[in-house]
């Protein structure tokens, strides 16, 4: 019931900021329309804590701060080295070790990893990821485990 309350209350917010229309008809055409996917996905048996990770909420708002300053200061970062030069780049290939116990929190953490500008999660096997960062630096940062603990606070 809690994922079918949070499915209802994420549509709710998802029409009511598209919209821009308060009007009553409209309101009650939205109202319809997420009648209507909440009675599909009911039927479906979809709405699940996979579909609905109401377990994330509590802390996936500081993890969100967090990964734009990061993906701030990579920007900067890598703005930084390419108008250096080529000499100043040093691709690396590694596989890192993570601590994520469920799927959802290991495909955070290699998505986060991706967002992050020069690195690239490449493949996610088990509990390790192959990562693809542009600068060495980056690959030392990521094994220092700064966001693997972040997204850990995410699952529990």
């Amino acid at each position: 019931m809690k994922h079918t309350l949070s499915l209802f209350l994420n549509l709710v917010a998802f029409w009511l900021f598209n919209s821009g229309h308060n009007t009553a008809p409209i309101l009650f055409l939205g109202l319809a329309s997420i009648t209507l996917v909440l009675i599909i996905t009911h039927k479906m048996d979809v709405v699940d804590k996979e579909s609905q990770p109401t377990y994330l909420t509590r802390n996936i708002f500081g993890y969100y701060l967090w990964l734009i300053k990061e993906i701030i200061q990579a920007n900067i970062t890598v703005i930084k080295h390419i108008w250096l030069g080529q000499e100043n780049i040093s691709p690396t290939l590694k596989k890192i070790t993570i601590s994520q116990k469920t799927d959802m929190g290991k495909v955070i953490y290699a998505n986060s990893i991706t967002l992050i500008p020069g690195t690239v999660a490449i493949d996610l096997v088990g509990n390790e990821i192959l990562v693809h960062a542009l600068l060495f630096k980056d690959i030392e940062s990521l094994e220092a485990g700064e966001m693997d603990f972040r997204v850990s606070l995410l699952e529990s």
